[in-house]
């Protein structure tokens, strides 16, 4: 047995649980793109929803069939053919999508069937409900190309979409429609995706696909990856783009990522199935693995509340552990919490401090200034720092200062200085702990 794992897996664990939290009981779609399932990763794929299942989490799989398609044609002998992104579905391609979408459905179904012991799928029970949910009306003529059988999404029963994962079931959706009349449409995967997701007003749409998101320096596919896009950013990145032809284009997925946080859908992400367990990381870790695109920064600095006493608490709680931080008890957490500012990303708290001041010396202290290690680096106690001396001078106070027994340089670095213990306010000096020896340094506000 391995004696280091527990030290390892449980600090990993805790650091997943505001995710769990935050996640239960929400409703996520995710369009799984055909070529996940011809590279052979559908298995362990429908392992990894099946946690996100387990954790309370409300699923809707849209699944593509394009790559199953094309192999049916060319068994047929008949080509495949696209125009404007989107196939060409003559009678020929609209039975070969049939026939795929039927093998499909049969192989995602006994994947979530597996059971195997010490496999993540043991004891797991996901029942995967499918149907006719999805009304369609043909593409028709565009630019004098007759797309046939090809059609888009009218309507989504959403009301029984939802009445089924409230009860617990995983929604499975193929790309076909209907009309009132009874015709069958050929869809694309991410246009079904995208329209559920607004019709059930989802908390993310998830396109699990062959890229690996929005490289940060569009002509450079070994640049870093941007994991997060601002909707407006997104928008104007949209408009320098030509029109997708191909699911590889930067334009492909995105456009169906900004329809969506246009239509409600709050996030929605570009993820590469190329990553094992990039669904995962994605959603239980603070910048992921592809490109989120948000109706807005999911990063906001602002003052505490009483609901925010618990992810305080679980923030700062480490560092008083280790010594860096003073112990505070929730009685006190809980009275002074107006006096703090904090870091949310997500809904989970990653930084805060207290400011308390001490107006007739015309002073304040900063205090429990305190970054997730999972953020660190990344500027955050700079934020913080400048909306603590920003909430002091709306006080009318002239300085701030802060004890500290380790970390002396990096406030020294940011404009405050080293002054003797006497220095302070006499009724923060009654309060002062000789024997921890914290060093005072003092930051005057211009």
């Amino acid at each position: 047995m391995n004696l280091v794992f527990p030290h390892t897996f449980v600090p990993w664990f805790r650091s997943v649980a505001p995710y769990i939290h935050a996640y239960h009981g929400k409703t996520f779609v995710v369009g799984m793109a055909g070529e996940l399932i011809a590279a052979g990763k559908l298995s362990a794929f429908a392992q990894d929803l099946s946690i996100l299942h387990a954790m309370g989490i409300k699923l809707v799989v849209v699944h593509g069939f394009r790559p199953q398609v094309n192999e049916q044609l060319l068994a047929k002998g008949h080509p495949s053919r696209f125009s404007h992104g989107q196939r060409i579905t003559d009678a020929v391609a609209l039975d070969c999508a049939q026939e795929a979408a039927g093998q499909l459905r049969f192989e995602i179904e006994a994947a979530f069937s597996q059971g195997l012991p010490n496999t993540p799928m043991a004891n797991a029970t996901v029942r995967v409900v499918s149907g006719n949910f999805l009304t369609a009306r043909p593409v028709g003529i565009v630019d004098g190309v007759d797309f046939i059988h090809s059609g888009v999404v009218r309507k989504v029963d959403s009301g029984t979409i939802r009445r089924a994962i409230d009860i617990g079931a995983l929604v499975l959706l193929s790309p076909f429609g209907f009309s009132p009349t009874g015709e069958a449409f050929n869809l694309a995967m991410e246009d079904v995706a995208t329209a559920t997701a607004i019709a059930l007003q989802a908390d993310k749409l998830l396109f699990i696909t062959e890229v690996a998101g929005i490289h940060e320096q569009l002509d450079d596919p070994d640049s870093a990856i941007d994991t997060e896009l601002a909707l407006a950013d997104a928008k104007r990145l949209l408009a320098t783009l030509p029109s997708p032809t191909q699911p590889t284009d930067i334009a492909f997925y995105l456009q169906h990522c900004v329809k969506a946080c246009e239509g409600g859908v709050e996030r929605s992400h570009i993820l590469p199935f190329g990553v094992d367990g990039a669904l995962l990381m994605e959603v239980f870790t603070h910048d992921g693995i592809g490109t989120m695109v948000v109706d807005e920064k999911l990063e906001s600095l602002r003052e505490a509340s009483s609901d925010d006493v618990g992810g305080v608490l679980q923030l700062i709680e480490p560092f008083e552990r280790d010594g860096t931080l003073v112990k505070r008890d929730r009685t006190e957490i809980e009275r002074d919490i107006a006096l703090y500012t904090v870091i949310e990303h997500d809904g989970i708290i990653f930084g805060c401090a207290a400011l308390y001041p001490y107006p007739e010396a015309r002073t304040a202290e900063m205090a429990a200034l305190t970054i997730s290690p999972q953020v660190q680096s990344q500027g955050d106690g700079e934020r913080i720092l400048k909306r603590i001396e920003q909430r002091a001078r709306a006080l009318g106070l002239e300085s701030i200062f802060v004890l500290t027994t380790r970390t002396m340089h990096w406030f020294i670095k940011r404009g405050f200085q080293n002054v003797d213990p006497e220095w302070l306010p006499d009724a923060r000096k009654r309060k002062y702990n000789w024997d921890r020896r914290s060093q005072v340094l003092v930051k005057k506000l211009g």
